[in-house]
């Protein structure tokens, strides 16, 4: 694995990054090894969602004398917990209690309400931290580029998802669910997520921390259909079992799969991955199975129903013959070809045509550049690196073996690596970016001399009327979130306007 990896991420395979020169002489005092006795490593990350905390977690536990600063512009922490996971997935968030411990530490420091990039630059912060972890996820959504995508009543998945998880941003979407169908483009976990809170009935989520916003448009919605579209088969879904079974057992609702669609299945899974196996097998016996009595029951009283089509590929939004909004997409029917992973669908020179008043468009997140001074790759949407350090940056000054350099300039998680994987898969990331960082600290690669830290970009952020937000003052938000909460049963209510809550704390 490491060894793919180190082929994957060397810096000649990325275009426009320079070689490493071949003969570099650091000055003494930069290369001097740190003294973890005299001296305390300033350190920084960007992003306070998973990425972000499981990287200071690590740092902290590993360097007992490190102090990291987690900048955040959001003014309240958490990231993707907060605003990616499902309402009706309280038991995921639970995470949270780690990440609050971390936030605690008297080595940890949370500046939220601080947008790095524009309040103030990464070279500001490498100047005044010994490193600087980018952590920052990824905050936009792939788009489909194809015709039609601008018409109203399209919307991204994320753009969904952030609308009934209260990020601010999302907040005026207002999405119509007056139509009968809506067409989920992908066949990933949050596509599923989607499906469920548009088909869950409403009693069921009410005692969640879902917005009372996005709850009054749920209880209104009249959609009763949801088709989940994918350019290639059952064998390729990227959801997980977890997801697929919550879908099959969701109250009120019945699956509708075509059983032509996993016809010569059954062969083919014998030699695949045991979850790949458990999870195709789940979708077989659903599509091909009679359901037993009880079953047959629940899914006749059924109002609403979820479809899988495969096969698919979208290549227009036709619109309503006033050009006003949605009335249907046209999907042109693919084939496989190719094995393994290496699987592409390819069109067939047939379409169809398939009525719906709503698009939601889930093909995936994508990183966005933080910095003009921060390599970035449009393609792959992430920062080109080697196991977490940052290539490509200008001034490089420390030299790595292998003729690699040292700018003191990491990144973990999503914007590292891709917006694939679940928290565990970025906890793994952030700790091996983390575990990078502390061997560069070690071997005298960083900065040996004394940096300010939060003191110097205090004063900067400062002058340039930006008033960051605190852990303390979270707490504070989170108090009076979970107080609104209690009167309807809920978890919380989730502060979903900054002014309000900046109010809430006298600014």
């Amino acid at each position: 694995m490491a060894l793919r990896c180190w082929r994957w991420w060397h810096w000649s395979t990325w275009p426009g990054v320079r070689s490493p020169p071949s003969r570099s002489i650091p000055t003494p005092g930069f290369c001097r090894q740190f003294s973890t006795q005299e001296k305390t490593p300033q350190i920084c990350v960007v992003g306070s969602g998973p990425a972000g905390f499981y990287t200071a977690q690590h740092l902290l536990k590993h360097h007992t004398r490190a102090h990291v600063d987690i900048y955040e512009k959001q003014l309240v922490p958490f990231g993707l917990v907060r605003f990616g996971v499902a309402p009706d997935h309280p038991e995921v968030k639970n995470v949270i209690n780690t990440f609050t411990q971390t936030a605690r530490s008297d080595r940890c420091s949370f500046r939220g309400n601080v947008e790095v990039g524009r309040d103030v630059s990464v070279p500001e912060l490498q100047e005044a931290y010994h490193a600087v972890v980018l952590s920052y996820g990824a905050e936009d959504h792939q788009t489909l580029d194809i015709p039609g995508e601008e018409l109203p009543g399209v919307v991204s998945a994320r753009a969904f998802v952030g609308w009934y998880n209260g990020l601010p941003e999302n907040q005026a979407l207002a999405p119509d669910l007056s139509c009968d169908t809506a067409v989920i483009l992908g066949q990933g976990n949050v596509a599923l997520d989607v499906a469920r809170i548009l088909l869950t009935p409403p009693q069921h989520l009410e005692k969640t921390d879902i917005t009372e916003a996005a709850m009054g448009v749920l209880r209104q919605s009249r959609v009763k259909t949801v088709w989940i579209v994918g350019r290639r088969g059952p064998l390729q879904v990227a959801f997980t079992i977890k997801e697929l079974r919550e879908m099959i057992q969701l109250p009120g609702t019945r699956p509708i799969l075509d059983s032509s669609d996993f016809l010569g299945l059954q062969d083919k899974i014998k030699d695949v991955p045991r979850p790949r196996r458990r999870l195709t097998e789940l979708l077989l016996r659903t599509a091909t199975e009679k359901p037993g009595v009880e079953e047959a029951a629940r899914q006749a009283l059924a109002s609403r129903a979820w479809g899988l089509r495969f096969f698919r590929s979208p290549q227009q939004v036709l619109p309503t013959p006033d050009g006003q909004r949605v009335a249907g997409i046209r999907l042109a029917v693919t084939r496989l070809e190719g094995v393994g992973e290496s699987t592409q669908a390819v069109p067939t020179g047939e379409v169809e045509d398939l009525p719906c008043g709503l698009v939601l468009s889930s093909v995936g997140y994508k990183s966005r550049p933080i910095d003009p001074s921060v390599p970035f790759d449009p393609k792959l949407g992430v920062i080109p690196n080697i196991e977490g350090r940052v290539v490509n940056v200008p001034d490089w000054n420390a030299e790595l073996p292998g003729g690699l350099l040292s700018s003191g300039l990491y990144c973990s998680g999503w914007v590292k690596r891709g917006p694939t994987g679940v928290i565990t898969t970025t906890m793994t990331d952030s700790f091996l970016t983390s575990q990078v960082l502390l061997q560069d600290l070690n071997a005298g690669l960083l900065p040996s001399g004394p940096r300010p830290g939060y003191t110097a970009i205090q004063a900067l952020l400062s002058n340039r009327g930006v008033r960051p937000v605190s852990f303390s003052d979270w707490e504070k938000l989170d108090a009076e979130e979970v107080c609104r909460g209690q009167g309807s049963g809920k978890p919380r209510e989730k502060l979903v306007d900054p002014r309000e809550m900046l109010q809430l704390l006298g600014r």
